[in-house]
This record gives structure tokens, sequence and C-alpha cells, in this order.
């Protein structure tokens, strides 16, 4: 198997009318003393699994054993745009989703004082980011190479800089054959916004190529 990966980054999300650290009814009517309402993603989530890593909430035992400890209170959602709607739907609610999913119905928030910004992700200074990986078979077809050569070239990054971080800011500009054919291209909710973008951005250079979407959960 072949892997690349552009970076993903995970935010923490609230109400987007929600301001914090003021008094208890100084916030647009926000009680500071409610209880939270926590919203998480399944189990066997791929963005579930880097937020419990990354946070802490995944503990691992002696022998080697991970043992999630997310609250059994939380809400459980399926998909990212749940998530997101869950939040925004419920004025006590804080969830996680991926920046490029964010919607000016949620705030990010900042952690340990820092803001999801490409800068501090750049940097090392914000902590929730991930890679998302490009994953293929050993052999694929002059189409499927084509189009990761695009994905890491100057245009690609372009797309992908637009909502997620680039990992390559001095990409050689895209210098394709275009071949024809079709490839189905496939990944979680999380990164559908720039599997979107991406494909739409090939199609434009590329018309000879057909590109089957799939998502996985």
């Amino acid at each position: 198997m072949v892997k690349k990966n552009i970076i993903g980054l995970l935010v923490l999300i609230f109400a987007f009318s929600i301001l914090t650290g003021c008094g208890a009814y100084d916030n647009g009517g926000f009680d500071l003393s409610s209880e939270i309402v926590m919203v998480t993603r399944e189990e066997g989530s791929g963005t579930r699994g880097a937020f419990v890593e990354l946070t802490g909430i995944e503990e691992k035992g002696d022998d080697g054993t991970k043992t999630d400890r997310t609250t059994k209170e939380a809400i459980t959602q399926m998909k990212t745009d749940t998530v997101l709607s869950s939040v925004s739907g419920e004025k006590y609610a804080i969830g996680y989703v991926s920046t490029g999913s964010l919607n000016d119905t949620v705030k990010a928030l900042k952690i340990d004082g820092v803001a999801p910004k490409t800068e501090n992700i750049k940097s090392g200074d914000y902590k929730l980011a991930r890679p998302f990986n490009i994953a293929t078979k050993d052999e694929i077809s002059e189409l499927a190479q084509d189009f990761i050569d695009f994905i890491m070239s100057k245009e690609g990054q372009e797309v992908v800089a637009e909502s997620y971080i680039s990992i390559d800011d001095n990409a050689a500009p895209y210098s394709g054959t275009k071949p024809s054919g079709k490839i189905v291209v496939a990944g979680s909710s999380s990164v559908t916004p720039v599997k979107e973008k991406l494909r739409e951005a090939y199609l434009e250079i590329n018309p000879n190529a057909t590109i089957e979407d799939q998502q996985s959960d």
C-alpha cells in the first residue's frame, strides 16, 4: 500500500452565538453554570479515534490495551453533518469536527489559548492535528496516479489550503498527462469537503476523467 498525506485539523466547536469567560448571564443569556451537552462521533470513526488519542481521552494500559474514556452521557452521531446540527441546535452543546467542515452555525474554540489557525498548526502550537492519508494499492492506474500528482501539485495544495493545511507551500505546478478513464475515490465524511473540491478542480483541468465519489460513513 502506498500512502501520502495532507494535514487535517480537528476543532472543538460550540454554537456560534456562545462567548466564554464572562459572568454567568452576561453572554447573550448563556449561563456558565449550565450542564454542557457533549456530542461525539461513533466508535470506529477515524475522527473520534484521532480526537480521543490527541486529547488523552484514550488510555493505554501496560499491556498495550487502549480504552476510550468518552463519557457514556455523550450524544453519539454517525456523521460530521449531524455533529454540526446537534451542536448548533443546542446552546450548551460541545463537539468536534474537522476544520474543513466548519460553517457559520458553530464557533471553533481555542485550545490552551491557541486558535486553530494555519500558522499555529505548522508551528505545532495547536495540538489537535492529524494527517489525512491518500492510500492506494501498489499497482494503480495512470489516471489514479495523475490525480494524486494533481493533489500534491501547486494547484492541488492551493485547494487543500482553502480549508485544511497544505503540506507543501512550494509544490511544483501540475504537469500531468490528463489521461482518460475512471477511478473511485472513497473516504469518510471528515474528508468529504476537500475530496469534493479536489475532484472538481481536477476535472476542470482533465475533462477526460471520470471520478466516482464514495463516502464510507
